[in-house]
Parts: structure tokens; sequence; C-alpha cells
């Protein structure tokens, strides 16, 4: 896995396409991202597994 890793989502706002760059040197996170498109508040969930072939899982939801 690379430190940054570039995540495709839709934004929970409007349901355009996302493009988030995760850091994942910085393990599991949690912060708000505006939508590029909408400028709506996104909460964004970042969970990092450490197993031998590690993977991220991410989580956008809308802060309503």
């Amino acid at each position: 896995m690379n430190p940054i890793e570039l995540y495709e989502t839709t934004c929970p706002w409007c349901g355009r396409a996302l493009a988030l760059e995760i850091d994942c040197s910085a393990g599991d996170q949690r912060y708000v991202e505006d939508c590029a498109l909408c400028c709506q508040p996104i909460m964004v969930s970042v969970c990092l597994s450490a197993t031998e072939e590690p993977s991220l899982s991410v989580d956008c939801t809308r802060e309503d």
C-alpha cells in the first residue's frame, strides 16, 4: 500500500463522483472534508487493516 492512496467514491449530498487522497501513514482517521462540487461537509472515516494484505476502508457520510 502506498503512503497516499486515491479513493474514489460519491458525495452523499449531490451524488457526484468524488476523489479523496487518503494519507495511509496517519493510520485510522476521522475528519470532515467539503465536497469540491456542492461544498457540503462529508464525514470521512478511514480504517486501515494491518494484515498480510493491507487494505483500506473508507466510509463517507452526511453531517446532518
